[in-house]
C-alpha cells in the first residue's frame, strides 16, 4: 500500500460539474496558507492532493467553499482483499478499548459489493481486535467510523474525516456582486453569498468607532473565504443613533442607497422575510430595480441555521446580538438619512489587507492611519 497520507476532498453535490474552480481555489488556498503540495488532481467524483502536511493542508482547503467533507486517506488499489486487509490494518488500529465501530464503504466496487467488503472487515476486526473489546455499531449508534471510498481504480481508507462548509466553490458565479457587513446579520449574510459562489466587493458600515474592534473580526473570518492575497474593503461612518429600532432601519435603508451608487450591476441585500417586514423588503427591491440593479437575497430560506452560520464565522459569543436583531418587530419603512450617506460616501476610506495572521490589527491600524 501506497504509506502516504493524501487529503481527499468530496465536493458537494452542487459543485461536481465545478470541480475545475475548487481545484483552482484549492490550490490558491494551499499557497495563500504557505503549504507545500506536491499535485492537486482528481480522481473520478473526489479531489486528491498530496501535500507535505496533511493535517494543515486539510484545515486550510476546509476553509473554501464547495466541500461536503474532506479526509486524510490512505490510497490503495481498487481489489477486495487488499481493501479488506488495509480497513482491518488501518480501521482497527484508530479502535479503544470497547468502542462500537461502524465500516462504510462508498463509491465504485469492482466485481464485488461494497456490503461484502464492509461484512468482511467487520469480521476481520471483531476477529484481530478481540482484546480491545471493539465491538460493531449501527448506521444510528456508534463511536467510530471507518470510511472508506473508492473509485475506478483506487481505494481510498479514511484516517480522519471532518464535515465540509457546503456551498458551491468561489467565484463559480462569474458575476461580482457588492456586499456590505455592518453587523452580525450582515455578515452572515456575506458568508451566505460568498457560499452561493459570487465573487464580491465588500464594504463597511459602522455607526460608532466603538463597533469597529467587532467589525473587523467579523472580517477576519469572511477573509479566507475570499481564497486572494490581497483584499480591498471600503469603510463608510454613517453617524446614526445607534439606538431604537426605527434608527436600525434607517441605518439599513441607508447603506442600501449607498450600496445602489455602486457601479456593481448585482447588490447582495442582508434581508430575511424572518427578520424584516415585508413591506421594509418590497421597499428594498424597488430601490434596487429603480437603478436597474439585479438584487441576491442570500438569507431567505436560511431559518435557525442563520445561527449555526454564524457559529461557523466565529460568532458564538454575539448569538445575544443576533437574537436582539432577528426579534425586530416593526413595519416602518423610514427613508434613509442623505445627509449622513452623503457624508460617509465623501469621506469613505480605502484599505487593503494582505490575508494573513494579523487581519484584524492591520485592519484597525490601516484605519488609525487615515
Amino acid at each position: 500500500m501506497d504509506e502516504t497520507s493524501y487529503v481527499v476532498i468530496f465536493p458537494t453535490i452542487f459543485s461536481k460539474n465545478k470541480i475545475p474552480q475548487l481545484v483552482s481555489n484549492i490550490k490558491k488556498i494551499l499557497k495563500i496558507k504557505n503549504q507545500e503540495f506536491k499535485f492537486v488532481k482528481r480522481d473520478s467524483d473526489v479531489i486528491l492532493v498530496n501535500a507535505n502536511d496533511p493535517v494543515f493542508a486539510s484545515s486550510a482547503i476546509n476553509l473554501l467553499f464547495g466541500i461536503e467533507k474532506i479526509a486524510i486517506a490512505r490510497q490503495i488499489k481498487n481489489d477486495f482483499q487488499d481493501i479488506v486487509s488495509e480497513i482491518t490494518s488501518i480501521g482497527g488500529n484508530l479502535l479503544l478499548k470497547g468502542e462500537k465501530f461502524l465500516v462504510k464503504v462508498e463509491g465504485t466496487a469492482k466485481g464485488f459489493v461494497t456490503k461484502d467488503v464492509e461484512i468482511a472487515a467487520t469480521s476481520n476486526i471483531i476477529e484481530k481486535k478481540s482484546k480491545l473489546g471493539a465491538h460493531p455499531g449501527t448506521d444510528e449508534n456508534f463511536d467510530k467510523l471507518l470510511y472508506t471510498y473508492l473509485t475506478k481504480n483506487n481505494g481510498y481508507i479514511c484516517i480522519f474525516s471532518d464535515k465540509g462548509n457546503g456551498g458551491i466553490p468561489y467565484q463559480s458565479q462569474k458575476q461580482k456582486t457588492i456586499c456590505a457587513i455592518y453587523d452580525e446579520i450582515s455578515a452572515v449574510s456575506c458568508f451566505e453569498t460568498i457560499k452561493q459562489g459570487y465573487d464580491v466587493k465588500i464594504i463597511v458600515c459602522y455607526r460608532q468607532t466603538s463597533e469597529l474592534m467587532n467589525l473587523a473580526k467579523m472580517i477576519n473570518q469572511i477573509i479566507p473565504r475570499l481564497v486572494q492575497n490581497n483584499i480591498e474593503f471600503e469603510f463608510l461612518h454613517l453617524k446614526i443613533n445607534p439606538n431604537g429600532i426605527k434608527n436600525y432601519l434607517i441605518f439599513v435603508n441607508s447603506i442600501l442607497e449607498i450600496l445602489l451608487q455602486y457601479p456593481n450591476e448585482r447588490v447582495s441585500l442582508a434581508l430575511s422575510p424572518l427578520i424584516f417586514s415585508v413591506g421594509f423588503i418590497d421597499n428594498s427591491l424597488k430601490s434596487v430595480f429603480g437603478k436597474k440593479k439585479i438584487p441576491i437575497l442570500p438569507l431567505t430560506g436560511v431559518d435557525a441555521n442563520l445561527f449555526n452560520e454564524a457559529k461557523e464565522i466565529g460568532l458564538e459569543r454575539n448569538i445575544k446580538k443576533i437574537e436582539k436583531i432577528v426579534t425586530i418587530s416593526s413595519d416602518e419603512i423610514p427613508a434613509f438619512s442623505k445627509k449622513d450617506v452623503d457624508t460617509a460616501v465623501k469621506t469613505k476610506i480605502k484599505i487593503t489587507i494582505q490575508a494573513g495572521p494579523n487581519n484584524v490589527h492591520d485592519i484597525l491600524d490601516s484605519l488609525e492611519n487615515h
